[in-house]
């Protein structure tokens, strides 16, 4: 099979044109292409009125090696690369520990796949709930302000993933295609087939949810236990002759233990109290950037016209995302994260009297509104005002979350502004076309009190800016809803390069976005797939 990049069609070109392209690309006669798939297909939407399909696709052809060769030179050209998965390790016949999986969000999920996979029967402990059950309990605080806190948008099966647009792509280096294993696991759960070849995937959170049960089904089935209302509250850790440190299980809330040599910490950015358990246990710990802001909501309707002009509203394109990113005068950057097509701003705390915002969307994007997070970022040097060391950077989250409880009126309503009220240096007064989709509610105020000094004076200066790049951007009455602060993990717990266990604590293996190495539901999955493979590697010897 030759894999061909960069084709290049017109929109709506017709179902004849791409194996005419391919024809083309390679110099052959109709007879020698034996069939074809499409593996990528993404659009450039540079050009408004004239976007392009653009195909990567795998060809079966008559004479592939002196077709090779006549393009050796052209690196559009080039053999079909191996995407399909290799497990590294079988497990023993006799397992003397089982290993332990902390955390059943996208990381989790995966590492215990894999594990189970490869026949080695993980223990998963979640200290959420069942999907399900989380959903009612999420509804809870949307709909009633009535908070669990071990069961919300952030802890709970599936994890924080499972209430957000399900989107399924990553810039992160994946040259063993762990990627492409994750997305063929999803569509054996349930996702549509379209995310194995549609360059920006995204499932929703519907469908979401079907799908992590089907997965957790094939965990089970495979000899693997998932336990549910299971919060880890302490490691077990020794010290041998040499002084190095061991895992030798861990200590659950309801004063039970488990033993294990193989402890995976696939936890989510808002384990706080476990990260504080962590260091406390002194576990290498280490304070991170991340970006604090706020939610930004406009009419989807003003969103596809500023990115696809004339072509708005075409099935193929869909509901128009965007990337946006302003770089201040003074050092900071502030960018657009977490964009959610035609989706609801939500309530995400996992902490009561505390306020926290996120995004979400359906598989069909068809609300009203785009929204997506544009947040400002701080490095630990911006934490010393609310504490010291590692956690620090929790301190700031937590003064600013609480801060946001207070403004949006104690009842966890949001504070929110209006952008023309909010760029004038005003309160907002009232609603204005564009209508705030968070529930419980928002309670109309000033955000220049909502965040630092620093990051309201960078997204003032941004907000005109993304106007420069999409028409409309700085519409008056389009809606900010504070406060953003849970982008990514405010720690880090390090861990070596070489076999992925913790720095300082043999047989422990950070793992994901909590533990500082990925951002988002692709990202934290193939994560969860590597350190499952060490995990693996390790026990197999």
């Amino acid at each position: 099979m030759l894999r061909l990049t960069d084709l290049k069609l017109p929109l709506d070109h017709p179902a004849d044109a791409l194996p005419a392209a391919i024809r083309a690309k390679l110099g052959i006669k109709p007879a020698a292409l034996r069939g074809f798939s499409v593996f990528r297909r993404g659009y450039d939407a540079r050009k408004r009125g004239a976007i392009a399909l653009i195909y990567t696709v795998d060809v079966d052809v008559a004479d592939e090696a002196a077709l090779l060769a006549r393009h050796t030179d052209d690196r559009h050209v080039q053999p079909t690369p191996d995407t399909g998965y290799h497990f590294v390790a079988r497990a023993p016949a006799q397992l003397e520990h089982r290993p332990i999986v902390i955390g059943f969000g996208p990381c989790g999920i995966f590492a215990a796949l894999i594990l189970a996979q490869s026949g080695f029967r993980p223990i998963v402990l979640e200290r959420g709930k069942a999907v399900r059950e989380r959903t009612q309990d999420t509804w809870d605080l949307w709909r009633k302000r009535n908070l669990h806190p071990d069961s919300n948008v952030q802890f709970g099966e599936g994890g924080a993933g499972t209430f957000s647009d399900g989107k399924l792509y990553s810039q992160i280096r994946d040259p063993k295609h762990h990627g492409r294993k994750v997305l063929a696991e999803f569509v054996k759960a349930g996702a549509p087939e379209e995310i194995l070849y549609v360059s920006k995937p995204h499932i929703g959170t519907f469908r979401l949810v079907t799908m992590v049960e089907n997965m957790r089904g094939t965990i089970e089935a495979l000899g693997g236990e998932i336990r549910f209302g299971q919060r880890v509250d302490d490691l077990l850790v020794e010290t041998d002759a040499q002084g190095e440190r061991h895992v030798r299980g861990v200590r659950l809330a309801d004063g039970g233990e488990l033993r294990s040599d193989h402890v995976v910490l696939a936890l989510g950015h808002s384990a706080r109290d476990t990260f504080a358990m962590l260091h406390a246990r002194g576990v290498y710990v280490e304070a991170k950037p991340f970006s604090i802001g706020f939610r930004i909501e406009h009419p989807q309707s003003l969103i596809d016209q500023g990115r696809f002009g004339p072509q708005a509203g075409h099935p193929i394109l869909g509901a128009a995302d965007y990337k946006l990113v302003h770089h201040g005068t003074d050092g900071r950057s502030v960018y657009s994260f977490c964009m959610c097509p035609g989706g609801t701003v939500v309530a995400a705390t996992s902490e009561p009297e505390r306020v926290v915002t996120n995004g979400m969307s359906q598989y069909s994007r068809n609300e009203r509104n785009a929204n997506a997070a544009i947040v400002c970022d701080i490095t630990p040097a911006d934490y010393a005002p609310y504490g010291e060391g590692p956690l620090a950077g929790i301190a700031l989250q937590r003064h600013w979350e609480s801060n946001a409880f207070r403004l949006g009126g104690g009842d966890y309503s949001a504070p929110g502004q209006r952008v023309g009220d909010f760029l004038a240096g005003r309160p907002s007064r009232a609603l204005g076309d564009v209508l705030p989709s968070y529930k419980p509610g928002v309670q109309l105020t000033d955000l220049s009190t909502a965040l630092p000094d620093y990051a309201v004076a960078a997204i003032r200066a941004a907000i005109p800016a993304f106007d420069r790049q999409i028409r409309g951007y700085a519409l008056p009455d389009a809606m900010l809803t504070g406060v953003e602060t849970r982008t990514s993990s405010p720690v880090r717990v390090r861990r070596n390069d070489d076999d992925l266990q913790s720095l300082n604590t043999r047989g422990l293996y950070p793992a994901g976005e909590g533990a500082g190495y990925a951002g988002g539901i692709l990202s934290a999955a193939v994560d969860g797939i590597r350190v499952a493979e060490a995990v693996a590697l390790s026990i197999a010897g």
